[in-house]
């Protein structure tokens, strides 16, 4: 098996989803968003305050190329759809896995979005961001798992049964 890459909205659980299926298979997991925190010494909010989004793009694209893990679950930030070379990077390293969850569901999960490290534009609304990710992750995915109003072992379950 190669690797299975997890995208989806902010919120969507591919952290989380991520470590419960690199258990349930014997995968290694990597979370991008931990790698950039350890490439560049600070949280991802930091860089978005300090360096813009235009940075953190910068940081998150340069981390997705330098992966190159064999046997793994691969946990991304929900932006890294914004970068076409990132998700070619990728989809040549296994199954891309969309973890769909509405807006409604996004907009509950998310109780720290000033501190969490969301990539919006200047401007630019959770609902613009929804709507403008949305087509990305649906372009991107080899599969797609409906996660909203599902607990975390039914989606791993069914991304399990999508492989």
């Amino acid at each position: 098996m190669n690797s299975i890459i997890l995208i989806g909205m902010p919120g969507a659980g591919k952290s989380t989803v991520g470590v419960i299926l690199a258990k349930a298979l014997g995968l290694r997991f990597i979370d991008t968003d931990i790698l950039i925190q350890e490439r560049t010494g600070r949280v991802l909010q930091d860089i978005l305050d300090r360096d813009g989004y235009q940075e953190f793009t910068k940081y998150e694209e340069e981390t997705i190329l330098s992966l190159h893990p064999h046997h793994a679950v691969i946990a991304t930030g929900g932006s890294v759809v914004r970068s076409d070379a990132a998700m070619a990077h990728l989809k040549s390293l296994g199954v891309v896995v969309y973890l769909r969850i509405s807006f409604h569901e996004m907009e509950k999960r998310l109780s720290n979005i000033t501190t969490r490290g969301i990539v919006l534009l200047p401007g630019q609304s959770l609902r613009d961001m929804y709507n403008e990710r949305a087509p990305l992750y649906e372009k991107y995915a080899d599969i797609t798992i409906e996660c909203t109003d599902e607990d975390f072992e039914s989606v791993v379950a069914r991304v399990i049964a999508g492989l």
